[in-house]
């Protein structure tokens, strides 16, 4: 497979994580009423939903973003990480989170030979 279809490839991968992730960030910028809900539920107020809106915007743009990409992954597989947790104390099923998490983490090691070169020690 050549550089530029690999590059498209990863592209199109990395526009559908930011889909998800946008389109959530979006949810609790703006207070959607349902995700505020499901929110208070879990004991959290629409503050902090809303904050946890604007991490989810400020961490999807660094993974977009090249340069920075590889910080990106790792606070979005974070992020999900806290979702699994949350899932997990309030007896949710955790299915969802967790493939969200682990195809992050594959777009990651993808997208960034540095980073798989790091984890995978060659």
């Amino acid at each position: 497979m050549n550089t530029k279809t690999k590059n498209i490839i990863f592209w199109v991968l990395t526009s559908l994580i930011a889909f998800v992730f946008l389109g959530s960030a979006y949810g609790k910028i703006t207070g959607n009423p349902e995700g505020l809900k499901m929110a208070e539920s879990f004991g959290l107020n629409a503050v902090n939903f809303k904050l946890l809106g604007f991490i989810e915007l400020a961490a999807i743009v660094l993974f977009i973003i090249p340069r920075t990409g590889v910080i990106g992954t790792l606070l979005l597989v974070a992020y999900m990480g806290g979702g699994i947790a949350t899932h997990l104390e309030h007896g949710q099923s955790t299915t969802a989170p967790v493939v969200i998490a682990a195809f992050v983490w594959i777009v990651g090691m993808l997208r960034f030979p540095e980073f798989s070169n790091r984890i995978l020690g060659k």
